[in-house]
């Protein structure tokens, strides 16, 4: 590709929003670097990272001298300057489906659940950990229910939406990967099932995941 971008990727091995950046790379096989930052230790909010990246959170994508934040905002952002193969359906109305099904994990779900509000329900209000597992569980299973009522018929391949992957399973996946890690029963969930278990067949989503990432502690990725 002759405007090939060079991309520094700032991430967490554990962090579900990086994790949808980088299954989206992996997808649309654009080579990247990382920069981890430690969110369990708070690095994240170390002035060298606020100042590069003023929301304090990843992923921050660098692109050829740009510094885009959100997860959802850089993946369009790759599918718009890399449109193959697309994330996106063709259609206006497909599109729309794509992008209501992957905020409805990424916008309603997982800010819930992600790790500053568990630190909160324990520092705050004195949660326990079955609490905060109780809780996870909710939201996410109330997440799931919603997901599976708002799918279109089952597609050929597994997928969401078509044959293919596209943004709906770069949210899907980390969200079902991290509801496993707290116990949720992903039993009653037969499309989330499928469409997670048709996706880790594909090299992209295992290049992905969280213990495949340089930063990973080593027992993550025994």
């Amino acid at each position: 590709m002759a405007d090939m971008p060079t991309l520094t990727l700032h991430s967490y091995w554990r962090s579900s929003a990086a994790y949808r950046v980088r299954i989206a790379l992996a997808l649309k096989r654009l080579p990247y670097r990382q920069v981890a930052w430690q969110m369990a230790k708070g690095e994240h909010q170390l002035p060298a990272y606020r100042s590069i990246a003023p929301f304090g959170l990843v992923p921050m994508l660098e692109i050829d001298g740009r510094r885009l934040q959100q997860s959802l905002a850089i993946i369009e952002h790759l599918e718009e300057r890399h449109p193959e193969p697309a994330l996106l359906p063709a259609d206006p109305a497909g599109r729309a489906q794509a992008r209501a099904l992957a905020q409805l994990v990424a916008c309603d779900v997982h800010p819930l659940n992600n790790l500053r509000v568990l630190k909160r329900l324990r520092a705050q209000f004195g949660a326990d950990d079955a609490q905060v597992q109780d809780w996870y569980r909710h939201w996410c299973e109330e997440g799931f229910r919603a997901f599976e009522a708002a799918l279109p018929p089952a597609q050929a391949g597994g997928y969401a939406l078509g044959g293919a992957p596209s943004l709906v399973e770069c949210c899907l996946v980390p969200q079902a990967y991290n509801a496993l890690r707290y116990g949720v029963d992903l039993a009653p969930f037969e499309r989330v099932r499928a469409i997670a278990e048709a996706c880790a067949r594909l090299p992209a989503f295992d290049e992905a995941r969280p213990e495949n990432q340089p930063d990973a502690p080593r027992s993550a990725a025994a």
